[in-house]
């Protein structure tokens, strides 16, 4: 089978997006969404020994549950989903705007900005990451990145209910106030002089942004000209390179050290 044009893909993910609803699955992804007081649930699918599992999270969000036996679980999933018994239709989460999430109130704010990353399983990790690190949010833009959906839910294990994942329609305008509310950003790239500790250190007494690319291309040229710095994380071999899940990680943990 021949593979879809970008054109058509990003055709389709819109018209996902715009029919107001997604379904989440996996034991972890439908527990934390059941247990989210803010999630608005609209259908929950699950076979027999899912529903036993996932019964407290069931009682709590007070939704009535469509038990099915497992050759019944005609879910809209791809087929290659690990649903393990349990689908849950949902409507995207909505964390309001970079301003009102990410202001700093005082306080040593962190936040991951990500420019163009498009794999729903990277960003999935990510977001647990974010969340282990105290990241006031997670911004990426609205177009050419991966959207709120099952697969990321899936690898966020549970962090997508917790942490702000923050689509915005432009991230050269979210970088923008972001700076304007005295956030210092740093680019990460693996040709920069100085490393992430060291920029984190730099900037001790303001709120930080760190940026990453998409892997291979990186940042995009605008994406680049408004960071206040570029930096890199440390490599032992001259050949060393990580997955951008991996360099989000490890930039966070490097930047919240430097920080303490």
């Amino acid at each position: 089978m021949a593979k879809k044009p970008a054109w058509a893909v990003e055709k389709e993910r819109a018209r996902r997006e715009e029919s107001g609803t997604l379904w989440l699955f996996g034991l972890h992804a439908v527990r934390d969404a059941l247990l989210n007081p803010v999630r608005v649930r609209r259908r929950l699918v699950v076979t027999k020994n899912a529903a036993d599992r996932l019964a407290e999270a069931i009682a709590t969000a007070g939704i009535e549950a469509e038990v099915v036996e497992p050759r019944g679980f005609t879910v809209p999933l791809d087929p290659q989903s690990v649903h393990q018994g349990a689908a849950l239709e949902v409507e995207p989460l909505d964390w309001g705007s970079v301003s009102e999430v990410c202001a700093p109130r005082g306080e040593p704010a962190l936040v991951l900005l990500l420019d163009r990353v498009t794999d729903p399983h990277n960003v999935g990790a990510i977001l647990r990451s974010a969340e282990v690190f105290g990241t006031r949010a997670v911004v990426a833009p609205r177009r050419h990145a991966a959207p709120e959906t099952g697969a990321l839910a899936k690898s966020a294990s549970g962090a997508l209910e917790r942490q702000p994942y923050l689509r915005v329609p432009n991230l050269a305008a979210a970088m923008g106030t972001l700076a304007d509310m005295g956030y210092a950003l740093v680019g990460m790239d693996g040709t920069a002089e100085g490393t992430v500790a060291e920029a984190a250190r730099a900037f001790a007494g303001r709120p930080l942004g760190l940026v990453l690319g998409a892997e291979g291309p990186g940042m995009r040229e605008l994406t680049t000209k408004l960071c206040d710095r570029l930096a890199r994380i440390p490599a032992a071999g001259a050949f060393g390179s990580l997955n951008v899940s991996n360099a989000a990680a490890v930039s966070l943990y490097a930047a919240a050290e430097a920080r303490r």
